[in-house]
């Protein structure tokens, strides 16, 4: 079975990728593996605060996970599968892509401000040509029903 990767993070603009990722996998009989990474932190001198704050960060992930799980499992039929990982974003979704050989595709959202496409974007983007597989990137601002009629 060919998976969808999908970066779960704090931006609006992954919400659109987690849309197509979803309605891809269910126009394909695909899966969806949703990557969410807790960057390194800066109490590594406090051990405990560092543990709770990396509890309360997963406790987040998930509470987020599971309201995009049940929009996939309810509208697309998809189950999707949460991996929750700490370190550099980009080295910890190659890392994942480079170990799971059901991972077809990465699909990343794109912000629509003046900052640009967002970190990934412009990090994975640059080197596209040495990854393993497809990247998309899925407009920031895209509606629903536009996603809808590509997927």
């Amino acid at each position: 079975m060919r998976k969808f990767l999908v970066v779960l993070d704090q931006t609006r603009e992954c919400l659109n990728a987690m849309r197509y990722a979803a309605m891809r996998a269910a126009h394909t009989g695909g899966g969806v593996t949703i990557l969410s990474v807790i960057p390194p932190d800066d109490y590594q001198h406090w051990i405990g605060v560092s543990e709770i704050m990396r509890a309360e960060a997963r406790e987040t992930i998930t509470a987020h996970f599971e309201v995009f799980a049940k929009w996939m499992r309810d509208k697309q039929g998809v189950n999707p599968e949460l991996v929750i990982r700490e370190g550099d974003p980009v080295t910890e979704i190659m890392g994942l892509v480079r170990e799971d050989p059901e991972i077809g595709v990465l699909v990343l959202g794109a912000g629509t401000d003046k900052s640009g496409p967002g970190p990934l974007v412009t990090q994975l983007s640059r080197s596209s040509g040495n990854l393993p597989i497809p990247l998309t990137i899925v407009p920031g601002d895209m509606s629903k029903e536009r996603l809808e009629s590509i997927t």
